[in-house]
């Protein structure tokens, strides 16, 4: 599968937007698109799947490692990948860079058009010599123009670009074509997902064509999965409106290794029978009185006291304390497993790659000494009881008390650590039910 990476210069310069435009532009020409995230994020590839009805694929070396970045990659199919970068090109330690280097992917350089021309040839052309400056295996092949309009705008672009920089096209400056957001980041897929007709317009601008001529396909991996043998183990994972951060991946390995049996607690759903219980990150603080009068949460305080493992990552975390507190200041009952008050903040608590490290009697998702990766990026901060006790030290990131993260009582472990299969974790989870 070829692919390729559309990058931007900084956050906010309209990658996703542009990636949408790409997508729907190959679709249009009869290919069928694998769209891919670069990094952690969950909301962008909620609008990837929103336009191309297929899961995003998360790549991102931190994570997974290389060589679990290229088995993702290539847990998809299709004719080309388009993978959306993160914040700008060469941002971060595991940067967008670092993805298109391990992957061996040309670079499609997203840049900010609105008040340039030949500023735009200038951009791009600093970022490809950037990459031999700063000995980077980085190869930017050419740009797309965001919020640049046709005529002499378009074409003072154009012609302005280098040798070695090619131009694919522009988004047009149309404001149905802008993504509203919230705290985390843009508003999910299925709740704000462009218009056909806007992405049929950005799609009539591209060159969809000489974007499919410089896609590459990216080496196979040398090492195979490890073998995916069913345990026979019934998993019962949250799937609603407030637990929707999930990594495709994390979905096709509990699939591997257990029955999954989903099942909605703001809906009313009472929790299914079931060996374990995951509930994923998500929008708990949006949903929290029907969580409050949720069955399945008082179910599920119930068999958890009776020893069923429960896994709870962010969000499933504040579902799992005994309160959560809204920005408003309305507190609302959760499940009480865990010995915490959440309350959520205007701004941030954490944002970063963390890497933990289980403690001596090891937990649900690591063993004893196990260094296990992850990310953080959550509003909200637990007050622990003073007698709490945590599965992990924190050798990078916040965790829930700067020190230490997976609180846990009785067999269930909550985090405010997002981990990838990848990292052997649901393996561990589901080998131990």
């Amino acid at each position: 599968m070829r692919g390729f990476v559309l990058a931007g210069t900084a956050s906010g310069v309209g990658k996703t937007v542009a990636t949408l435009a790409v997508c729907r532009a190959f679709q249009r020409e009869g290919r069928v698109v694998q769209p891919a995230k670069a990094g952690p994020d969950f909301i962008d590839p909620s609008h990837h799947t929103a336009a191309t009805w297929r899961a995003s694929r998360t790549l991102d070396p931190w994570l997974q490692g290389e060589a679990g970045l290229l088995r993702n990659y290539y847990r998809g199919s299709g004719d080309v990948c388009v993978v959306e970068g993160m914040m700008g090109l060469y941002d971060g330690t595991t940067s967008t860079a670092a993805v298109a280097e391990a992957l061996s992917l040309p670079v499609v350089l997203v840049v900010d058009a609105k008040a340039g021309m030949e500023s735009v040839a200038a951009t791009a052309l600093g970022f490809r010599e950037y990459a031999a400056r700063a000995d980077r295996d980085v190869d930017v092949v050419g740009v797309v123009a965001q919020r640049a309009h046709g005529g002499r705008h378009e074409r003072g672009i154009r012609e302005a670009l280098p040798d070695g920089l090619d131009y694919f096209g522009r988004i047009p400056p149309r404001d149905d074509l802008e993504i509203p957001d919230r705290h985390l980041g843009l508003l999910m897929g299925d709740e704000s997902p462009l218009s056909a007709d806007a992405l049929d317009a950005a799609a009539d601008c591209l060159d969809a064509a000489a974007l499919f001529d410089a896609a590459r396909a990216p080496p196979k991996p040398d090492d195979a999965e490890d073998p995916a043998e069913s345990t026979g183990a019934t998993v019962a994972v949250a799937d609603d409106a407030a637990f929707r951060f999930v990594y495709p991946g994390t979905r096709e390995r509990l699939r591997e290794r257990a029955e999954v049996v989903a099942f909605a607690p703001t809906l009313g759903d009472d929790l299914p029978d079931c060996d374990g219980v995951y509930l994923p990150g998500g929008y708990p603080e949006l949903h929290a009185d029907a969580l409050a009068k949720s069955p399945a949460l008082d179910v599920l305080a119930d068999r958890a006291a009776d020893g069923l493992p429960v896994l709870g990552e962010c969000g499933g975390l504040m579902a799992l304390a005994e309160s959560l507190t809204t920005v408003e200041g309305e507190t609302h009952g959760m499940a009480g497993v865990l010995p915490a008050e959440v309350r959520m903040h205007e701004r941030y608590q954490a944002l970063d790659h963390v890497e933990l490290r289980a403690r001596s009697e090891g937990t649900l998702t690591a063993r004893a000494g196990e260094a296990i990766r992850g990310h953080e990026f959550h509003y909200s901060g637990a007050d622990v009881a003073d007698d709490a006790r945590f599965a992990f030290d924190v050798a990078r990131g916040s965790g829930i008390d700067g020190e230490h993260d997976g609180l846990t009582e009785y067999r269930t472990l909550g985090t405010y650590a997002h981990v990838h299969a990848e990292s052997g974790a649901f393996d561990r989870f589901v080998e131990s039910l």
